[in-house]
């Protein structure tokens, strides 16, 4: 699930307390204005129970971030 689809049902600023973030932070990364920090997505993957996923916000830089998600044919294919 998309960071933006998550806040529409639960709001940016319940995730915001639950992370223990600014909501104009939630507001910022939720928008796109701003990639969301690598330091916040796992705790936002944790707060969210696993709904949105740090692949989900870090598409591009990801597996160089968590190597440790690649799935065993994507280390390959690397």
């Amino acid at each position: 699930m998309q960071l933006k689809k998550y806040t529409e049902l639960h709001t940016q600023s319940a995730l915001a307390k639950l992370i223990g973030v600014a909501p104009s932070f939630v507001n910022q990364w939720v928008s796109r204005e701003r990639p969301v920090p690598v330091k916040h997505c796992l705790a936002i993957e944790q707060a969210t129970g696993g709904k949105v996923t740090r692949k989900e916000l870090r598409p591009k830089d990801w597996e160089a971030i968590w190597p440790e998600l690649a799935t065993p044919k994507a280390k390959q294919e690397a």
